[in-house]
């Protein structure tokens, strides 16, 4: 075979220089296709600049449908605080139905027993409790100017130095000629009929809580199903434990509360009756409802009723005082810890910061559910945001 020639050579080393120059630098139409993205965006960028009037456009309808959607929400505030509060309650009661389950009774059958013994509570309170308690709140009324009346006349205020006797017996008398001033009678009837209309919208909203809470209740297992089935299957069973876990928790911490409320109000009730101080039904409502407020609770109520009771006596302020103090430390070291079993251990200053946060979003309903609230939060961040951040190095 004859050997290719000089000329032949060159020329094919030509043609591969040519292909690798091709190959290495893009043609020109592909670089314009790659300039074309960035220089598409600019001219969308200056497009938009060029009609400002599109652009404010936009926006405002932008900001309207947030206002629009702020006001809905904000008129039915009431709608869903009746349905969060029945939430709630349901979580709440649905340990004692699951107990009852477990004892053999269907589920039907166990909502109907625990709402029949809802209603022979509030029987039971209409009947027995309610009567004297309106009865006494008038009754402190009346005898507020008289109290203040007998403070300056008793022995221990005549026992003070004169300059702290003329201090404390003007500020009295101040008080007692507001309390005695028509115009504080009439804010104080219309204060009362406040009360009244209150208690009347109080009535409604029972009956719509009452409601919602019965459908709750029998359809909670089936709106659990309906969360599991939104997660992927992969992550079902961990979605299904999660939510177990918050739910018993949440439905402890409320039972819990309401436990350890009544028992406090038992005790004040016991105390007043011991000791000989006034209005014990009153009081023994006002600790429920105090109480009810997580960790705090008791120690305001000793404060407000320690003074309340100085208007009888100092001794028997002194010896309620002592006595409900004893209280308090039985209940947070041995009464606390055996009923709230079930509920997550949260650190205090958590609690004091959920009950200021709810007070300031939801009064008194954010207050209650300040703890259920901040121990599902902390559990959910104790199972899986914590172990997701140890995965990473």
């Amino acid at each position: 075979m004859s050997e290719p020639t000089d000329a032949a050579v060159s020329e094919r080393g030509h043609a591969a220089a040519v292909t690798t120059s091709e190959v290495a630098s893009p043609s020109p139409a592909v670089d314009e296709r790659r300039a074309g993205a960035p220089s598409a965006r600019r001219r969308g960028i200056l497009a938009m600049v060029d009609h400002p009037l599109v652009v404010a456009f936009v926006a405002t309808l932008g900001v309207l449908g947030a206002l629009l959607i702020g006001s809905a929400i904000g008129s039915i505030a009431t709608i869903l605080t009746y349905i969060v509060l029945a939430l709630f309650v349901s979580l709440g009661l649905d340990p004692v139905v699951r107990r009852l389950e477990r004892a053999g009774m269907k589920r039907g059958a166990g909502i109907a027993v625990v709402f029949g013994g809802f209603a022979v509570l509030v029987a039971l309170f209409l009947i027995f409790v309610l009567p004297p308690v309106l009865a006494q709140i008038v009754e402190f009324i009346v005898s507020i100017p008289q109290a203040m009346t007998d403070i300056q006349q008793s022995d221990w205020f005549m026992s003070l130095s004169d300059d702290l006797q003329a201090s404390l017996g003007a500020g009295l008398d101040q008080l007692s000629g507001s309390l005695s001033d028509p115009q504080t009678m009439a804010a104080i009837t219309g204060g009362a009929l406040s009360v009244g209309l209150g208690v009347a919208s109080f009535v409604s909203a029972s009956f719509i809580v009452v409601a919602l809470t019965l459908y709750f209740l029998a359809s909670l297992t089936g709106m659990k199903q309906a969360l599991y089935a939104l997660a992927p299957a992969r992550n079902r069973p961990r979605l299904s434990d999660m939510t177990e876990r918050i739910t018993a928790s949440v439905g402890g911490a409320l039972i819990g509360s309401v436990i350890l409320s009544s028992i406090n109000a038992s005790v004040v009730f016991v105390l007043h009756l011991l000791i000989g101080l006034p209005f014990p039904a009153l009081m023994a409502v006002i600790a429920f409802v105090v109480t009810l407020i997580p960790l705090f609770g008791s120690v305001i109520f000793w404060i407000v009723a320690t003074i309340v009771a100085l208007f009888s006596s100092p001794d028997q302020a002194l010896i309620f005082g002592i006595a409900y103090l004893i209280y308090i430390q039985l209940e947070s070291y041995v009464v606390s810890p055996r009923v709230m079993t079930r509920a997550i251990a949260i650190p205090a200053a958590l609690v004091l910061i959920g009950a200021l946060v709810g007070g300031a979003l939801a009064g008194v309903l954010g207050v209650l559910l300040a703890l259920p609230v901040m121990a599902s939060l902390l559990l959910i961040l104790r199972e899986v945001v914590v172990p997701q951040q140890d995965l990473k190095t």
